[in-house]
């Protein structure tokens, strides 16, 4: 597994070794032995998540609170997306950041979002089926984010606005300015 460094520590994109020949392909998609090899991390994961959505979709900006704050390892099953990760720390020199990254089927790269992150993507194909594991289990009650067309952190999201689709409950997520960060 190859691990590309962005502009902001403790963000990662693992790319992995795909073995394939006319049969298809084999890869490794997880090995918590190669993870903690690569980067000395001790990350243990205790939930996976799945969901399919259409083109224009956008999800996020999600995060939960401190302490249950989560990191995550995405990934495409199906499709493409546009992957955003926004560095929350406080006492990060990145502190409002963010990286995108196109994830899909057929780069098969994943995405190390640590605590501390908001997280989100948009759907650039017909359809996406995406596939995450968590370090923390979900908990209602520490479930927070920010309104993924906040003008201050000014992300690209690759959709045109008339094709954007946005559920009610992530249209209710407040602006940066008054969005609940602990981290």
């Amino acid at each position: 597994m190859k691990v590309i460094d962005t502009e902001i520590s403790d963000l990662f994109i693992l790319e992995p070794k795909v073995f394939g020949d006319d049969r298809g392909y084999f890869f490794e998609s997880y090995s918590k032995m190669t993870l903690d090899s690569l980067l000395g991390t001790g990350y243990t994961f205790v939930q996976d998540n799945e969901s399919k959505s259409s083109y224009g979709v956008i999800r996020g900006l999600h995060y939960q609170l401190t302490p249950f704050s989560q990191t995550k390892l995405v990934r495409v099953l199906q499709g493409k997306v546009y992957d955003v990760a926004v560095d929350l720390r406080r006492d990060s020199s990145t502190f409002l950041d963010w990286v995108g990254v196109e994830l899909s089927a057929e780069n098969k790269k994943q995405f190390l979002i640590p605590k501390g992150f908001a997280h989100g993507f948009s759907v650039l194909s017909e359809t996406a089926i995406f596939a995450y594991k968590c370090d923390e289990y979900y908990h209602p009650e520490a479930e927070s984010g920010i309104i993924y067309n906040d003008r201050s952190l000014n992300i690209d999201w690759k959709v045109k606005n008339e094709d954007v689709k946005i559920s009610p409950k992530d249209m209710l997520l407040p602006k940066l300015e008054e969005a609940r960060i602990n981290f």
